[in-house]
C-alpha cells in the first residue's frame, strides 16, 4: 500500500526500498551511552525500537511529491546493482523500488524533477540503472537538482576533477570521506545526459513551493528541503537525523556523518524549526510511516509519527 500524506495542495507518497529492524545502537551511534536508551527507549514506539533485542528499525526510501501537475522525487534511495562493498547492506541490491513507484501511479518517464538533499549512496542511487553494462538515467525526462558543492566534492572524491578548496575550513576536519563511485555511477551519467542542475543552497524558492536550506554536517553541503503549499508547510529532513532517538538525544552523531559538530548544529536547528512551526517532517530513514512531528517537551524535543491520510492509502 502506498502511504500518502497531504500538505496543502501537495500529495506526498513514500516509495519504499528497504526495511530492517536489527540496527545495533552502538554501531549507528558510536558515542552512545547506556542512559540514552535506558531513559528514552520507553518513549520510542515498538515499530522503531525493540527493547528485548535492543534493535533499532530503519529503512531506505524516497518521497514522491505531486503538486502543480508535477511529479517530484525527493532523493532516490540506493538503486539496484550498485557496487557498494564498503556498505554490505546496500551492495548489489535487487529491490522492487520502481514497482512501488508504479503502484503510486508514476512511471520513470513521468518524473519531472528529482531533488537531492545530498549526494550519498542511499539518496542518489536510483538516478541511474544498469543497461547493457552502462549506467543510464532512470528518469530520462527529469531535471535533477543538487548542490554544486556536493557535486564538486563527489567528483573530487572519485578522482574525476580535483577540488582543493573542499572541504571548507569552517566545517573542520571530516571524520571520513563519502563512499567511492557514488558520483561516478549515480550522478555523472545524469549530468552528461544534460539532466543535471547544480545550485547554491541558500533558501531561495526553486519550484512549486520547494526551497533548499543549508543543514551541513552529515555531508559537506547537506540540504533540508522545505515544501510550502496552500498555507501548509513540511520539511524533507534528509539525513539530519537517522532515527527518532536523535530527536530526544540530538547530541548523538550517526556513524555516517562526515562533519560531526556541524551535523549536530544542523540537527538542533531543524528540530527547533520543526517544533516551532509544527511542520510535518518527511524523514529519510525512520521506520513506520517515515513521517511525523517534532514536539517540544520540557527539556528538549519528542517525536510523534504521523499517519497517512485514510483517503489516500491504496
Amino acid at each position: 500500500m502506498a502511504e500518502a500524506f497531504q500538505v496543502g495542495d501537495a500529495r506526498v507518497t513514500r516509495i519504499p526500498e528497504l526495511h530492517w529492524d536489527n540496527a545495533r545502537p552502538h554501531k549507528l551511534y558510536p558515542d552512545i551511552d547506556a542512559e540514552a536508551l535506558a531513559i528514552f527507549g520507553p518513549y520510542l514506539t515498538p515499530g522503531s525500537f525493540n527493547p528485548v533485542t535492543g534493535g533499532l528499525a530503519q529503512g531506505t526510501y524516497a518521497w514522491l511529491a505531486q503538486v502543480a501537475g508535477l511529479n517530484i522525487l525527493v532523493d532516490t534511495a540506493t538503486g539496484n546493482d550498485k557496487p557498494l562493498p564498503a556498505a554490505p547492506a546496500l551492495d548489489h541490491l535487487h529491490t522492487s523500488f520502481l514497482e512501488h513507484l508504479a503502484a503510486a501511479g508514476v512511471q520513470p518517464e513521468q518524473v519531472d524533477t528529482v531533488l537531492h538533499t545530498h549526494i550519498h549512496a542511499d539518496h542518489v542511487g536510483w538516478n541511474t540503472r544498469l543497461h547493457n553494462g552502462k549506467w543510464v538515467p532512470t528518469f530520462p525526462k527529469a531535471r535533477h537538482v543538487f548542490s554544486v558543492i556536493e557535486a564538486r566534492y563527489g567528483a573530487s572524491n572519485d578522482g574525476i576533477d580535483p577540488a582543493p578548496d573542499l572541504p571548507p575550513e569552517i566545517l573542520g576536519r571530516p571524520d571520513h570521506r563519502p563512499l567511492p563511485r557514488v558520483y561516478t555511477d549515480s550522478m555523472l551519467p545524469v549530468i552528461e545526459a544534460g539532466l543535471g542542475e547544480a545550485i547554491i543552497i541558500d533558501g531561495q524558492d526553486l519550484l512549486a513551493g520547494f526551497s533548499f536550506h543549508p543543514t551541513p554536517g552529515h555531508s559537506i553541503d547537506h540540504a533540508s528541503i522545505r515544501l510550502q503549499s496552500d498555507g501548509e508547510e513540511a520539511w524533507f529532513t534528509g539525513d539530519v537525523m537517522h532515527h527518532p532517538l536523535q530527536v530526544y538525544r540530538p547530541d548523538l552523531r550517526s556513524v555516517y556523518c562526515e562533519f560531526v559538530q556541524p551535523a549536530e548544529h544542523s540537527r538542533r536547528w531543524l528540530l527547533k524549526e520543526a517544533a516551532e512551526s509544527g511542520s510535518l517532517c518527511f524523514t529519510s530513514h525512520f521506520a513506520e510511516t517515515g513521517a511525523g512531528y517534532v514536539r517540544r517537551r520540557p527539556e528538549g524535543f519528542a517525536w510523534e509519527f504521523a499517519q497517512p491520510n485514510a483517503g489516500d492509502v491504496r
